[in-house]
């Protein structure tokens, strides 16, 4: 699909096709998650596809999942497939949040309150 400058809107590929039809990462990653590469090699980069390769050259300063799936132009399934198969391969480490059971920290709630009142 063209857009009006002349540059296409979409992708070539149905970008489900990268990741083999594959809608779920293996395991839960939220979109808040972020993601570092780690150092290769210049030679070891012709053994990635293009979307590792361009997940490795993004992820040299921390992004989080949603960045990566906004710059990519992917779907967020997608970029979390991918992502979750790049940390199994050991390519990306992950960096997720560490929520104390699920409670919201209460000290923060607080200040974000009263930021909200100062507005």
């Amino acid at each position: 699909m063209r857009g009006g400058d002349g540059t296409e809107d979409e992708p070539l590929f149905r970008p489900y096709a990268v990741t083999g039809g594959r809608s779920e990462p293996r395991y839960h990653m939220a979109m808040e998650t972020l993601v570092s590469s780690v150092t290769l090699m210049s030679d070891e980069y012709s053994l990635l596809t293009p979307e590792q390769e361009s997940i490795m050259m993004l992820c040299r300063s921390i992004r989080s999942v949603a960045e990566i799936s906004a710059l990519l132009r992917v779907p967020l399934g997608v970029a979390r497939v991918l992502i979750a198969d790049m940390a199994d391969e050991g390519l990306v480490r992950l960096h997720m949040p560490q929520l104390s059971q699920g409670q919201p920290d209460l000290n923060l709630l607080e200040r974000v309150l009263s930021g909200l009142r100062r507005l």
